[in-house]
């Protein structure tokens, strides 16, 4: 493969890193207080999926989130601190990339409807797709300094 300036594992890592950094964004500007105190961020998903077209988005919502929305609550958030965290530092990354493309596939299909959020979602699913199967641990990760993977 011919790459201008890097390599091309090093592009592949550079798109790992820049997806990190995404969901670091996404955890940055979350309004925790909102979230854990006021369960806002549960609520606003609970009337999304209470509209949902599709039954089994609305029971999956039910059985699943709503008898526990405080604990959901820092499941979500603190999720994409760790994915975050692990992917711009190379950690545990093939776990981080899968868990950060279902948590994207989750929210693509719980916010089927919201055209805003659709390209983030679907940019960031295929980031997730392109840096597991282009390996992206083998450089400039913590992964590749352990011998992991």
């Amino acid at each position: 493969m011919d790459t201008i300036w890097l390599t091309g594992a090093e592009w592949v890592a550079v798109l790992r890193v820049g997806l990190g950094l995404w969901w670091l964004e996404s955890w940055r500007h979350k309004d925790k207080k909102g979230w854990f105190q006021r369960g806002t961020g549960i609520a606003w998903a609970a009337d999304v999926a209470a509209k949902h077209r599709w039954s089994a988005v609305r029971g999956g919502f039910d059985a699943v989130v709503a008898p526990r929305p405080r604990t959901m609550a820092y499941v979500v958030v603190y999720a994409e601190l760790a994915l975050g965290l692990g992917l711009v530092a190379g950690f545990l990354t093939p776990v981080a990339l899968v868990g950060g493309l279902l948590l994207n596939l989750l929210y693509l299909v719980l916010m089927i409807h919201d055209w805003a959020e659709q390209g983030q979602n679907t940019m960031m699913a295929l980031i997730s797709l392109v840096a597991l199967f282009g390996m992206s641990w083998q450089t400039w990760s913590l992964d590749s300094a352990l011998g992991l993977f």
